[in-house]
């Protein structure tokens, strides 16, 4: 609702009149005291959350009305929405009604400075841009979040006031109650108003943003004083005690319940004299109007037929488009506008629309329905909603409300209408449109596609319904077509995953893979199977998948050769393109998917550098991402191009690492996807900037991460992944006290998830262990670690460095058996070639042997560490070099150096530890 506009009457006690709110008055000194603090001169202004709560009718829209003049008396812009009874399932609708009138009246400029990057994001949320593809819903809120920081910052001092916020819908409400945290920052007041009674969907955010409030005022009845003010106020000075006093015993005290007794009273002509007070009780009844006949009695069938149609509308009520759905012409339709605003039912509002003068007024009204007519209602409300221009987001609410009849038109449109609710951020409300699109229900040969569909709405938020539909939808006896049910196979594999079903995911992919025909479908299956199940930690045949991968890709290679092959000739059937399964195989990137995997694959094997990176760069023709595998394209999801990140940033090939994860956040911001994948493209980012030493933008990377994943949820693989890696980074910067709490809050430790993650906890829960020093128990879970790792031929010595590890935890017990582990992790280190995994085995490595070997193995180590882009390992083994070396010119300049770059790298210990080596003359 546009600033300025009243809206409808009070819940009571006060209308538009002006008339004083009785018992109200300090709640209303409480709204001042807040407007007050807000518009405090010099830019002091401090947000604040306002809450009124109570029973229906206590004067909660009175009191906030009171809030708005003053807010407006005081230069505040006002941003107003009401949520609505019938309107709780239309998707961002209390924000539509706060923000779209302010966004729509800004110039060019000015819109561009409040919509910044978020305009596509946020655009269609609001109602100000038509819906394009699927948005992450955690986006929209954030880009919610920036927009209105934003309008807050240009049209300060602002007042945000919802009215009956128990009838929000989800989306409004859930963005609502992370708004409410920031806008205690702004100049932003925040008003809510709401009652006792909860729905119970909705229960955990109102309570949420109720018990966060700054003030918070629960109205409760009026005394009898007050409601004997109001009998003299409306019948008369003479009214009798006696009759004021049955009055306020028959409403209890409710101002709307007393006001609607009181115009039943007048009315009726009856005198408010104690002898009348026998007929009080029947008249509230009356009065509470939630019958049929009651209404009839009142207004007539025909101005009824107006204020059902009124009814379901919900607010900001249009009368065209209700005459339309009543089916009355303009004359009779202005005589029943007429009739029930003489009746107190609906109030006109500035901008030419109709509000019931009472929310009780219309559900009243809306459940004295006939059933068979408010559903025909509905019926026609759905169709006429969206001829007149209002859209399949606002009529699928109608058609929620409407009994199933096997009609195929309706599921069209209610399939339609998901498509848009999930192109606003709204999931939920799509889910709702398909599931009512199941109960129609669809013709047979449809309903695995709509299964299929309710399926892929919840992949973002909701793996389990993701798994439950589409398992539904593969086993539909009709089923879906081969290409529609390879893809839901694939759905289903990542949902199993996301749901640490990893084992499930790569099964599902084989088993189907075996059933489907030869082809680009089989070939995407197979290479699911094995993406799937490269993400195992655990595997009992991984060197045997790992030869199987290899084998698989050369077979892959003669599979793209034939198809080349045949697109050449003359009978493939196709003019001016390729045979369809040729581009079935080119659009799926089944090629570059495999190469990812081998590149990978080798990459934790600790193999040949070069063989990967060859690899890699296979995969990325142009030296870029291929569309198949862009960061959000659905045909594989992020783990493909993640893991081809991690294979360059393990193989000391950084840039071309920075390269894809400045792309993934890029991508992921643009597209407003800021849940778990944003966060793992910050995880991937903070873990490159800690392997090139730049320690505090990787703490600030994984702390972005680890907000993200605990919004999702804890137990996650990047819940897992941000906890190990920042812990690892504040250890690193000298923190340890902080990185070992952290660990503990978050329950770091076995057991772990299935889903293999980076980098490796297993490792870092041992070396954990030894910083406490625990090197019994860090000794136990490195051995561990070690055992499952060479199992599954894993011996990447970066990803995974437990033998250093575990070398430095068995050695003061066992020397031998210390230096003997230490020098394998060398040996494999040298397998890679990678100079950041040597320098770093060998700096382990000095840790086991007494001083003169020490030195000579950090003096290795530098040397391949200063080749490589780990500047923090580089740091260390200076360091240490020169603690080792004790004496002498080449101790100090290794010192020096080592001090400088650990400075640089923001290792704030390592750099003291340099300092006071040099200070005390331990280097001489």
């Amino acid at each position: 609702m546009a600033e300025g506009e009243s809206g409808a009457g009070g819940d009571g006690g006060a209308g538009e009149d002006g008339c004083p709110l009785h018992e109200r008055e300090v709640e209303i000194r409480s709204a001042g005291q807040a407007v007050g603090a807000l518009t405090r001169p010099a830019g002091a202004g401090t947000g604040e959350l306002l809450v009124y709560t109570g029973a229906a009718g206590l004067g909660k829209t009175a009191v906030l009305t009171e809030v708005r003049r003053e807010a407006r008396r005081a230069g505040c812009t006002v941003l107003f929405a009401r949520g609505g009874e019938r309107q709780r399932h239309e998707p961002f609708r209390v924000v539509r009604q706060l923000v779209q009138p302010v966004l729509a009246a800004l110039s060019d400029e000015e819109r561009a400075q409040v919509f910044g990057p978020w305009e596509d994001i946020v655009g269609p949320a609001v109602g100000l841009l038509p819906p394009g593809g699927q948005l992450d819903p955690q986006g929209v809120r954030d880009g919610l979040d920036f927009v209105l920081t934003r309008l807050v910052q240009l049209r300060s001092p602002v007042a945000v006031i919802v009215d009956d916020l128990h009838w929000a819908d989800p989306e409004s409400l859930g963005w609502l109650a992370g708004f409410a945290v920031r806008a205690r920052e702004l100049p932003a007041l925040l008003v809510l108003a709401c009652r006792d009674e909860f729905p119970d969907d909705a229960l955990t955010l109102q309570r949420g943003l109720v018990g966060r409030a700054d003030r918070r005022h629960e109205l409760r009845p009026l005394q009898p004083a007050s409601v004997a003010h109001l009998v003299r106020a409306a019948l008369g000075a003479e009214a009798e005690d006696a009759f004021c006093r049955h009055v306020w015993a028959v409403t209890a005290g409710n101002p709307y319940e007393t006001t609607a007794l009181l115009r039943e009273v007048a009315d009726q002509r009856l005198d408010p004299v104690e002898e009348s007070t026998g007929q009080l009780r029947e008249l509230a009844a009356g009065a509470r109007g939630m019958t049929l006949r009651h209404w009839l009695d009142k207004i007539g069938p025909t101005t009824l037929q107006f204020a059902w149609a009124a009814s379901m509308l919900g607010t900001d009520i249009r009368p065209d488009l209700a005459a339309v759905v009543c089916a009355q012409g303009p004359e009779t339709a202005a005589e029943s506008v007429r009739e029930l605003r003489r009746h107190g039912v609906l109030t006109s509002t500035p901008g030419g629309r109709l509000e019931f003068v009472h929310p009780l007024i219309a559900t009243s009204v809306y459940q004295s329905m006939p059933p068979a007519t408010r559903t025909g209602m509905h019926g026609v409300a759905a169709v006429e909603t969206e001829n007149a221009g209002l859209g399949l987001l606002t009529a699928s609410r109608h058609l929620l409300e409407t009994l199933p009849e096997g009609d195929g038109e309706i599921v069209g449109k209610l399939r339609r209408a998901a498509r848009e609710h999930l192109a606003i951020g709204a999931p939920e409300a799509a889910q709702r449109c398909l599931r009512r699109a199941i109960s129609e229900p669809p013709a047979a040969e449809d309903r695995a596609a709509v299964l299929y569909e309710l399926g892929c709405s919840a992949l973002l938020t909701d793996p389990a319904t993701t798994v439950n539909q589409l398992r539904l939808a593969l086993a539909d006896p009709y089923g879906l077509g081969p290409e529609l049910r390879v893809d839901a196979i694939f759905r289903l594999a990542q949902a199993l995953a996301h749901s640490n079903r990893l084992g499930e995911a790569a099964a599902v992919c084989a088993e189907e893979a075996a059933r489907t025909l030869p082809g680009p479908g089989r070939l995407r299956l197979e290479v699911a199977h094995f993406m799937f199940a490269a993400f195992q930690f655990e595997d009992e045949d991984g060197p045997g998948r790992s030869r199987r991968l290899a084998e698989f890709d050369r077979m892959l290679e003669t599979v793209g050769l034939a198809f080349s092959d045949t697109d050449s000739g003359t009978d493939t059937g196709a003019v001016g393109g390729p045979a369809p399964d040729q581009a079935m195989f080119e659009q799926n990137g089944l090629a570059h998917a495999v190469a990812v995997l081998r590149c990978w694959d080798l990459t934790l094997r600790g193999a040949d550098r070069e063989e990967a990176i060859a690899l890699a760069e296979s995969a990325l023709p142009g030296g870029r991402l291929p569309r198949s595998l862009g960061w959000t394209n659905t045909t594989w999801g992020f783990e493909l191009p993640g893991i081809l990140g991690i294979s360059y940033l393990y193989a000391d090939r950084v840039d071309r690492a920075e390269e894809l994860f400045t792309e993934a956040v890029r991508a992921y911001e643009v597209a407003g996807w800021s849940g778990g994948h944003l966060g793992f493209a910050y995880l991937l980012t903070g873990m490159l900037r800690f392997r090139c030493g730049a320690l505090a933008e990787a703490e600030d990377y994984l702390r972005r991460a680890l907000r993200i994943a605990e919004r999702i949820g804890p137990g996650t693989p990047l819940h897992w992944d941000a906890v190990g890696a920042l812990a690892e980074t504040l250890a690193a910067r000298g923190r340890l006290a902080e990185a070992l709490e952290l660990a503990d809050t978050h329950a770091f430790g076995p057991p772990y998830p299935t889903v293999m993650v980076l980098p490796d906890a297993r490792t870092l829960y041992g070396r954990l262990l030894l910083a406490r020093g625990d090197a019994p128990g860090a000794a136990a879970a490195l051995t561990a670690a070690g055992a499952a790792l060479d199992a599954r031929g894993w011996r990447n010595t970066v990803w995974a460095p437990w033998l250093g590890h575990l070398a430095r935890a068995v050695a003061p017990d066992e020397p031998d058996r210390a230096r003997d582990l230490a020098g394998e992790a060398v040996r494999r280190a040298r397998e890679s070639g990678t100079d950041s995994a040597v320098g770093s085995a060998l700096r382990l490595s000095a840790a086991v042997h007494d001083r003169p070997r020490a030195a000579e193995l950090l003096a290795q180590a530098v040397r391949h560490l200063e080749r490589s882009p780990a500047r923090y390992e580089h740091a260390i083994a200076l360091v240490d070099l020169g603690e080792a070396l004790g004496t002498g010119p080449a101790a100090r300049a290794a010192l020096a150096r080592g001090l400088e770059l650990a400075t640089h790298c923001g290792a704030e210990a390592l750099a003291a530890r340099a300092g006071d080596l040099l200070r005390t003359g331990a280097a001489g």
